[in-house]
């Protein structure tokens, strides 16, 4: 999802649990795309959440990632028995932000005996997070209210920037966000959050029926519980929010361990990668483009704190400087303006996280 005003983008990225975009002009809400026979991936396009990939075998229906809206995750249920009268049995949180998980309630409404499963990690902050959704919502959209009233807010506990001020263009922006935003709060008003039932430390295997689903823990990365779904027959990995394109989401993190998760994700052997948000990627360069932004940010930062002092001792400002990553912009963004203010803001964030995880060694 890409932000056209600051204000947008930041809001984006500090209530990152739920912040949702209104559709760009011309784009249908929901795009399927059949990978395989009896595989599908649905791109959420609406604000409703994160990829979801529906996975079917004789016996069962496999689902990673149940979006956002539970509107959505009734309307993906009812796609789902189009394909095949077959029970969802299992459901994968890839994390634990909430556009990956909300919509775990309908699926567990629609099929009593489905396993929600996550790793033990995940589990433990959707627990924690889950919960509070609407409450986030609401909070973001008082901000909202706010900046259209005044132009300004107060209310930046979340964010990175004080006295936030925004321009005409950020305040058309944010007007045309906010009907659709309330009515995402609302909907979210009266629901009973469902965590995950089942839980795993490294991977697990499961067969479907003449299809055999991998779950896999390649180390942390966008979270402390990354999960991604391995179809060794099929060739195709899902990844969640471990990659996410065109942008990657860099809003917490390890930046450290990500660089060898993603080299992990590359050694498995796919030719059709499912990222959390975004379209569907045919080979391993982005995979590859993306661990190299964050090695360079990691190493960068690492340069910096040996010839001067440890992180404990100095603050994002006194170092910061010493993190260029101008040189991967064209890269990721090529002559597009907007996915090139999307990349600095996302690459501003990468080297505040490099220098948080920095902090605690």
């Amino acid at each position: 999802m890409l932000f056209k005003c600051k204000a947008m983008r930041l809001l984006a990225m500090t209530f990152l649990i739920g912040f949702l975009a209104a559709p760009t002009p011309g784009e249908s809400p929901r795009k399927v795309t059949k990978l395989a026979d009896g595989v599908y991936e649905i791109e959420h396009k609406d604000g409703s959440g994160g990829n979801t990939t529906v996975v079917i075998g004789e016996r069962q229906v496999f689902v990673v990632d149940t979006c956002f809206l539970p509107s959505a995750a009734r309307e993906d249920i009812a796609q789902i028995r189009q394909w095949t009268d077959k029970p969802v049995s299992f459901v994968l949180n890839t994390h634990f932000h909430n556009d990956h998980n909300i919509g775990n309630r309908a699926y567990m409404d629609a099929f009593p005996a489905v396993t929600i499963i996550a790793h033990e990690r995940t589990k433990k902050e959707m627990d924690m997070f889950g919960p509070g959704s609407y409450r986030r919502e609401a909070k973001t959209n008082e901000v909202i209210q706010e900046l259209l009233a005044t132009g300004k807010t107060k209310d930046l506990a979340y964010f990175d920037a004080r006295n936030l001020t925004i321009t005409e263009d950020d305040r058309k922006g944010l007007k045309d966000e906010l009907p659709q935003r309330l009515a995402f709060a609302e909907e979210l008003k009266t629901l009973k959050f469902q965590s995950a039932t089942l839980t795993f430390d490294h991977d697990i295997s499961i067969d479907i029926g003449n299809r055999e689903v991998q779950v896999k823990f390649l180390g942390r990365g966008n979270t402390g519980g990354d999960a991604v779904v391995y179809l060794p027959k099929e060739k195709i990995v899902v990844a969640g929010d471990l990659v996410v394109h065109p942008i990657p989401y860099v809003l917490d993190g390890y930046p450290s361990e990500w660089t060898q998760t993603l080299q992990n994700l590359s050694q498995l052997d796919a030719d059709t990668i499912v990222p959390g948000h975004g379209p569907i990627l045919h080979d391993k360069t982005y995979i590859f483009l993306l661990r190299d932004l964050i090695k360079s940010a990691v190493e960068q930062m690492d340069a910096k704190l040996q010839n001067s002092f440890p992180a404990m001792f100095q603050t994002l400002d006194d170092v910061k400087g010493a993190v260029d990553l101008s040189s991967f912009r064209e890269r990721f963004a090529g002559s597009d303006k907007d996915l090139a203010a999307a990349f600095d803001d996302m690459a501003a964030k990468l080297v505040k996280v490099a220098f948080e995880e920095d902090t605690l060694r």
